[in-house]
């Protein structure tokens, strides 16, 4: 296997938030070790202990990043347990997360992925002294990230080759004749509704209209199609479905979160 070759990059997704020093200081790590690095925060306001919308974002923006990027995931409520760390090298980039379901969508969706899984035992054959029990973004995720990134070390570098990892927390939709059915991943800073369900499910119906909590929502290609305060359902930039309320918020208006049943099927 032709294993990916680095360029610098590193992005950061974390449930840290913007309170404390946290992100900032698991930079100061990378930055010590590797002072060229490219980092990008890809999101730190994931909802605390729920790694399937990390695992949402990531498997759905890697793509626009350079090929040969690390991209670091850390929504860990297993810290300092038993949990393990698995690396992915797939696609042309490396993925570093908790073996928590994390990275279990995009495992799923590429067969050819080598996964492998950190020996941290060994890390202090690299230079990478013992890790605290509470934070691990700073004591291995940073350093390992560092020295993949200014390619001192590969994946397979790391710990032995697995083809198990922790099935993801949220079920795929589920299709029928008739309908599809999915959940609400993430609520974005407007107010609107991400689903599970990607566009290719919803093409399979001539008249698709979404429906959350007993209420129905046309489909429509843009929010500007709706008037003010309407809601409406439509397939964001992203590739998934989504419900919005024009010029305002879907999740307040509707008091839906995460979690919610949404389903797709025939206009009547």
């Amino acid at each position: 296997m032709t294993q990916t070759r680095p360029c610098g990059v590193i992005t950061i997704t974390t449930d840290f938030g913007h309170k404390g020093p946290f992100a900032a200081v698991m930079k100061g790590v990378i930055l010590t070790r590797f002072p060229e690095a490219r980092i990008v925060d890809l999101a730190h306001d994931i909802p605390p202990h729920w790694p399937p919308e990390a695992g949402f974002w990531i498997s759905r923006s890697y793509r626009y990043f350079p090929r040969g990027s690390v991209h670091l995931a850390i929504v860990d409520p297993g810290v300092g347990t038993e949990r393990e760390i698995i690396l992915a090298d797939l696609d042309g980039h490396v993925f570093m997360a908790p073996d928590n379901g994390l990275l279990a969508p995009l495992l799923a969706d590429h067969e050819s992925a080598a996964i492998y899984r950190l020996d941290v035992a060994g890390l202090a054959r690299h230079g990478i002294s013992t890790p605290s029990l509470t934070f691990h973004g700073r004591d291995i995720f940073a350093p390992v990230a560092a020295e993949l990134a200014a390619g001192r070390l590969r994946a397979s570098d790391l710990g032995p080759r697995s083809s198990q990892w922790t099935p993801g927390w949220l079920e795929d939709p589920v299709v029928t004749r008739d309908r599809v059915s999915g959940v609400v991943v993430t609520v974005d800073a407007f107010g609107n509704l991400i689903s599970n369900i990607d566009a290719s499910l919803v093409n399979r119906f001539r008249s698709p209209v979404a429906q959350l909590g007993g209420h129905s929502f046309p489909m429509m290609p843009t929010y500007g199609r709706a008037r003010p305060g309407d809601y409406l359902a439509l397939i964001n930039s992203f590739g998934v479905l989504e419900i919005a309320r024009a010029e305002g918020s879907a999740a307040e208006g509707l008091g839906a979160d995460r979690g919610a049943p949404v389903v797709v099927r025939e206009a009547s």
